[in-house]
């Protein structure tokens, strides 16, 4: 792994790229971030949008928006613990699994990285030679980064994760309970669907930008899912209240 101050040294580095450590891990911290960000806003204002369509009470607002807001943070840190603990362990099992083979048969595994390089392209003189200086550099990084494109130093943090997405869910779904509960009921809902619209717009840009992918088509697809939530969920509510099911 290529550390802070060995980038330094390297030259014709460029500084912006991502070569830092635990990249994975603050990328990863990111996501969920963006995400559970972007599912509060969706849940929370879609339920509280629904409650809102059957009735103009504040009492069933609040406390389907509160349950919503709790139970949505939980079950997204929840969620996102359970998943990178699996690729964790995954991970971590992979790691005991290359450092037994070194240990047992290292000539065999001087071989096969050898292989790996002459599959890259190098010469089989220059792929031997490479995977001898590795080797002797530290043989388990080299095999996990060439065999698996595994960093043992950078192997994503369960913890962080859930963190993240609950921290988030909550910071994204308080959003649109606050135009909910406190503006008039006349303009409740349609300011709610614009203070909604816009968050939708920053998160999906964000999530664009730390992908890497196109920014515009991102957004617009985050934007179009959460409208269409919230134009159902008021729709539903509408009828139900119209009705006099709730």
């Amino acid at each position: 792994m290529i550390d802070s101050d060995e980038l330094d040294t390297i030259p014709g580095a460029h500084q912006s790229e991502p070569h830092r450590e635990r990249l994975a891990q603050r990328l990863n911290w990111l996501r969920a971030g963006v995400l559970g960000a972007n599912d509060g806003i969706v849940s929370v204002a879609a339920v509280a949008v629904g409650v809102a369509g059957a009735t103009g009470a504040i009492a069933p607002l609040l406390t389907a928006g509160l349950a919503a807001l709790v139970g949505g943070a939980i079950s997204m840190a929840l969620g996102e613990y359970v998943s990178v603990s699996s690729q964790r362990d995954s991970e971590h099992a992979l790691i005991a699994k290359e450092r037994r083979e070194l240990a047992e048969m290292p000539d065999e595994e001087l071989q096969e990285l050898a292989g790996l390089y002459r599959a890259k392209g190098l010469s089989p003189e220059t792929a031997r030679q490479v995977a001898v200086e590795l080797t002797e550099h530290d043989a388990l990084e080299a095999h996990l980064s060439a065999e698996l494109g595994i960093d043992q130093a950078d192997v994503v943090s369960p913890w962080h994760a859930a963190f993240a997405s609950a921290v988030s869910f909550t910071i994204g779904g308080i959003l649109p309970l606050i135009p909910m509960l406190l503006l008039p009921e006349a303009v409740r809902v349609p300011l709610t669907f614009v203070v909604v619209i816009i968050a939708l717009a920053a998160t999906g840009w964000l999530a664009a930008y730390i992908g890497g992918s196109s920014r515009g088509r991102a957004t617009v697809r985050v934007v179009v899912g959460g409208a269409l939530a919230l134009i159902a969920t008021f729709a539903i509510g509408t009828l139900l209240g119209t009705t006099g099911v709730v």
